[in-house]
């Protein structure tokens, strides 16, 4: 990072809100240079594989610089933001402390300091705090001290000793290739020597940018031996963008957590054996309960509708079937049965798929499973869902009535065993006391884990459901 030569400037690094990723889209940027900020304030919206997220900056100060513009996506670690803090105060977490020293400058020797060597927490699920930037020496190669202790011996055997030399610091070790670890593994994957990359960054530091580069040099074809080029070909040698009828197609990037699920549900399907029953029931009295529901002074103010006696009816089920809520442990060859039940919800959101739960949905009486309900819904329709919401969980629901569809063949979230899908609610004709009569109809849908679920197991899960939305008050007798 390019030295500040004002110390009272510190810069603000892309925090890794997650659970181990190493990059963030920034949506929205909330301030501009010379805006004063305090602490805690919010300052932009980033996307992770996971969900939006709003970032505080950790100190008070005056916008300097933004340091990438909005639709780019940043490394994590990487400074977005540099403000000016009143004072010259000792720099917050997160920020870096002071003056890098050049590379290649020689050092003393020098132990790294164990206040440094730790992982701090910056912020609550906000990365870790940078440690001193001052780089330590590297070490001389093992042939050169091996060298220079050969030498000594031979001295000594000889009945001299030898003058002190200034031993020069391999080559090997100066030209060390510097990256950080998502550009290393860039190279890695793209199979480039970083050693031959040419960087282009701070302090001599490799980016993405140069990796590209290196490769389309490698994809470039070698001129002829016999006749020089007479101009430079390095554009021209570089592989044509292809292009498209734009008028006829659109293409939109897959990124974010658009590409997540993509990669989770390509996963789930091709890891979990999965099994798919259906049924489909009568739920008039179900409907009616609804709307009596919906009258009751105990749900004032909170959202009742079908999905919320489905959402405990499947926890009633599991109640009596728990060895459903389970998940499988690859490495230990174990199936793990949970005690508890966090019941995840699917949301359609204009950002894609994602599938928040409620914590110990098993313990909450049904206005608490209404409150919760509600509050999943708005924050995932906002684009306010954290990443901790969407962890953990190990049976879900998908309406997929509210799409008009009568049922599907949902995949599991990955990790969990089970997943309920439910159709849409419309009346039809239907035998009720051994008449044909327009009733309120459903199908539902549930897929598992057959490593973990049999079908006997999966199927009186699957019935218990249809049985308590066809009789409600079993929700009394059962429980």
């Amino acid at each position: 990072m390019t030295t500040m030569t004002n110390a009272s400037v510190r810069e603000f690094k892309m925090p890794d809100v997650g659970e181990g990723l190493t990059e963030a889209e920034i949506l929205k940027w909330y301030v501009q240079p010379g805006d004063t900020v305090t602490d805690g304030q919010v300052v932009c919206e980033v996307e992770t594989a996971k969900a939006a997220v709003e970032l505080p900056i950790p100190y008070d100060g005056v916008v300097r610089a933004l340091h990438f513009p909005e639709g780019t996506t940043v490394d994590v670690g990487t400074s977005i933001i540099a403000v000016e803090v009143a004072g010259g105060a000792a720099p917050a977490a997160g920020a870096p402390a002071a003056e890098t020293e050049p590379a290649s400058a020689p050092q003393e020797p020098q132990e790294p300091k164990a206040e440094g060597s730790g992982r701090q927490p910056v912020l609550v699920g906000y990365g870790v705090a940078t440690s001193a930037t001052r780089r330590r020496p590297r070490k001389a190669a093992p042939e050169a001290s091996a060298g220079q202790a050969a030498v000594s011996v031979q001295a000594e055997l000889n009945g001299r000793t030898p003058a002190p030399e200034p031993v020069a610091e391999p080559a090997a070790a100066r030209q060390r290739p510097l990256a950080k670890p998502p550009v290393r593994k860039l190279a890695k994957d793209l199979g480039i020597d970083l050693a031959t990359v040419i960087p282009t960054g701070p302090d001599g530091i490799i980016t993405r940018e140069d990796v590209h580069a290196a490769v389309s040099a490698t994809q470039a074809p070698e001129p002829e031996v016999q006749a020089p080029a007479p101009a430079p070909v390095a554009p021209a040698a570089a592989p044509a963008p292809v292009s498209y009828d734009t008028a006829r197609e659109t293409r939109i990037p897959v990124k974010g957590v658009r590409k997540a699920t993509a990669a989770a549900m390509v996963g789930s399907a091709f890891t979990a054996p999965h099994v798919t029953e259906f049924v489909t029931v009568d739920v008039t009295r179900t409907m009616k309960l609804v709307e009596e529901l919906k009258e009751d002074k105990e749900f004032s103010g909170l959202r009742v509708n079908p999905l919320l006696l489905i959402a405990k009816a499947l926890l009633v089920a599991i109640r009596r079937n728990p060895e459903i809520n389970a998940s499988w442990d690859e490495a230990a060859q174990e199936i793990v049965v949970k005690h508890y039940v966090n019941l995840g919800i699917a949301a359609a959101t204009p950002r894609g798929l994602i599938v928040p739960n409620i914590k110990d949905a098993h313990a909450k009486t049904l206005p608490q499973l209404a409150e919760s309900l509600g509050e999943l819904v708005s924050t995932a329709r906002e684009g306010k869902t954290s990443p901790s919401a969407m962890q953990g969980g190990t049976v879900t629901i998908t309406n997929v009535g509210v799409f008009g569809v009568d049922t599907g063949t949902p995949i599991l979230n990955p990790g969990e065993s089970a997943i309920l899908a439910v159709g849409a609610i419309k009346p039809q004709p239907w035998v009720h006391k051994g008449k044909v009569k327009p009733r309120q109809v459903t199908t539902l849908a549930l897929s598992f884990d057959h490593r973990l679920v049999d079908g006997e197991l999966g199927s009186k899960v699957l019935a218990d459901v249809a049985a308590i939305l066809e009789q409600p008050k079993r929700l009394i007798t059962w429980a």
